[in-house]
């Protein structure tokens, strides 16, 4: 899980529903005070929201970009469907090309955050031509590691069967067992429990299992007409960087690892972040 550790709104960022044909869709949408060098989609990840880019929204329009995230359908502030079936790659990466168009910015740089990388990469399998980047963040070629699709079924298990309320005590106590945790402050706890019983069952279920049994997809990364971009941490745990590092290799894509960083660099290190990608994106 992703979490942000402030939820002040940058002062350059409007909070909004983003009509689409598809539906709407709930964004926080931050833009420069000058010329704008470009727009970036930003797609969260499993169990997140737009929320967890809060941190990345200055900087990005500091360096001349309008930056654009989104709650995808069933997460958080964005409506979705109660059956499964409404949640698949083809569909979620239809609703991020409506999300694109809708900006009305023609072609937008596309970054995806761990489950979000793999809805980016459906989008940028549909339509190439509505992106003019793609950058996979903290996002792998296929299933995620051993112990985190034991995290899945379990959660998997719990949530048709057992009362919101419960579920969201196992995830805290998954989240507790991580050697790595550390106690969130009051108003985070608030915010990611509300976050959690806002989001769809039917989403958690379904992008859960695609988690748990995404093939390799580093082929079909490489014949993409896009330029692309791996970034992740060294301390990147969901995946193992050794395969991460393959996946940039094989793809041909451009490569950064980010020092110190886990899971969510958009969080915890939004500085080295923003130079990264802004460094892809003019390069």
């Amino acid at each position: 899980m992703s979490k942000p550790r402030s939820l002040d709104l940058p002062s350059r960022t409007r909070a909004y529903r983003l009509g689409t044909p598809r539906q709407e869709f709930a964004v926080l949408d931050s833009r420069p005070e000058r010329r704008v060098r470009g727009t970036v989609l930003l797609v969260p990840g499993y169990t997140g929201s737009k929320e967890d880019f809060l941190a990345l929204l200055d900087p990005l329009a500091d360096a001349g970009y309008r930056a654009v995230a989104v709650d995808g359908r069933g997460q958080f502030e964005s409506p979705g469907p109660r059956r499964a079936s409404g949640y698949t790659p083809r569909v979620l990466g239809a609703d991020v090309i409506a999300q694109a168009a809708a900006l009305g910015d023609g072609p937008v740089h596309l970054v995806g955050h761990s489950f979000g990388g793999f809805v980016a990469r459906s989008a940028a399998r549909l339509d190439p031509s509505a992106f003019r980047s793609l950058t996979l963040l903290s996002s792998g070629p296929g299933r995620v590691a051993p112990d985190q699709r034991t995290k899945l079924r379990m959660l998997r298990a719990a949530l048709p069967v057992l009362p919101p309320s419960w579920v969201w005590a196992v995830t805290q106590w998954l989240d507790g067992r991580d050697p790595a945790y550390v106690a969130d402050p009051p108003e985070i706890v608030s915010f990611l429990e509300r976050r959690w019983f806002s989001t769809q069952p039917a989403q958690l279920i379904a992008t859960g299992r695609q988690l748990r049994v995404e093939p390799d997809r580093t082929e079909g990364l490489a014949g993409l007409p896009l330029p692309l971009h791996v970034v992740y941490g060294d301390r990147e745990t969901v995946w193992t960087v050794g395969e991460l590092a393959h996946m940039a290799r094989s793809a041909g894509a451009r490569h950064t690892v980010i020092a110190g960083a886990d899971h969510s660099p958009n969080v915890s290190h939004p500085g080295e972040l923003t130079a990264a990608l802004t460094e892809f994106w003019t390069s």
